[in-house]
């Protein structure tokens, strides 16, 4: 006997999505599922997605949209943005997809002009001073310390150490030779496994998927050594890659992440910590840094009668 029936599992799995779809404004007294918790969110334990720090990377299948995060790799993230806004990166293809592990894209045909920066130190880290870290109280194998800041998953020696971003599912790094200053934004790989956390403090981590890491993630695995793809045609082409700010604010996905400073926010951990859903018998106590999804949800218009232009003099 399966552990789960299909049908319950696609509506776990749908509570759960990063992702999460318009909630009804039901309220709950006590919480027992992340569903009903977001039911409860307020207006400010949301943030806005920055236009000027997402890129809209379009497939035939649709589009991904990835938030950019200049706190641990500007120089990176710049000549990111610099790639984009000079339309670089359309025309390219997803060269290799691992399975459990990458979809990377590249140049394949080494055919594009040069555009923004030819090498760049290493961003792996940085210092942990000046951050506001929400941690979690969890062990963890690979650091001393983890948690999350602005929303990403990140890890550190100490308050007073260094600080380097998570390697999670849908978290997008930049690849790189040997020479770590060969890491210029022009190869970039995003996870869709299980967390390579072997990875952490070797690359430039840039962003995260917010939207979309399915299309990602059901590529065609590829058949060559390290999952590149063996023949051109397999290649998966990529249409356009556009920082949201160029397009009209009508044509923009209006996005909102949860904050991961907010209080709604430390609840949302001890449910993922402690399983309440009728289906668990025996719950974790723990949880993993890469098993907190923050959510993300279109943005919510407030009511009529509570917005400030509409109220009477």
């Amino acid at each position: 006997m399966p552990l789960i029936r299909p049908l319950a599992l696609a509506v776990l799995l749908a509570a759960a999505a990063t992702a999460v779809a318009q909630t009804p404004p039901k309220r709950f007294a006590q919480p027992a599922t992340v569903r009903e918790l977001l039911a409860t969110s307020q207006p400010s334990d949301w943030r806005p997605l920055d236009p000027e720090h997402t890129l809209y990377l379009d497939l035939a299948a649709g589009r991904v949209i990835i938030e950019l995060e200049p706190l641990f790799a500007p120089r990176h993230v710049a000549n990111i943005e610099k790639l984009a806004r000079a339309h670089w990166y359309d025309g390219l293809a997803f060269v290799r997809l691992q399975d459990n592990f990458v979809a990377q894209f590249a140049d394949p045909l080494n055919s594009k002009p040069d555009v923004g920066e030819k090498r760049l130190p290493a961003e792996f880290t940085r210092s942990a001073q000046g951050l506001a870290f929400t941690r979690l109280r969890d062990p963890d194998t690979f650091a001393p310390e983890v948690g999350f800041v602005d929303g990403f998953a990140v890890a550190r020696s100490g308050a007073e150490g260094d600080a380097w971003p998570v390697h999670c599912y849908g978290v997008v790094g930049v690849g790189r030779d040997n020479d770590p200053a060969t890491a210029i934004g022009t190869e970039l790989y995003v996870v869709i496994g299980h967390s390579p956390r072997q990875l952490d403090r070797n690359v430039a981590v840039v962003g995260r998927v917010v939207m979309g890491i399915e299309l990602l993630s059901s590529l065609p695995r590829g058949t060559g050594e390290l999952g590149f793809y063996e023949q051109p045609e397999q290649r998966v082409p990529i249409q356009s890659v556009r920082v949201a700010a160029e397009l009209p604010a009508a044509e923009r996905r209006p996005l909102e992440v949860m904050r991961t400073d907010a209080a709604i926010f430390q609840k949302l951990v001890e449910l993922r910590r402690n399983r309440k859903d009728a289906w668990y018998k025996v719950p974790a106590g723990r949880v993993d840094v890469c098993n907190v999804p923050v959510p993300v949800r279109d943005r919510v218009e407030k009511p009529e009668h509570e917005r400030a232009d509409k109220r009477k003099p």
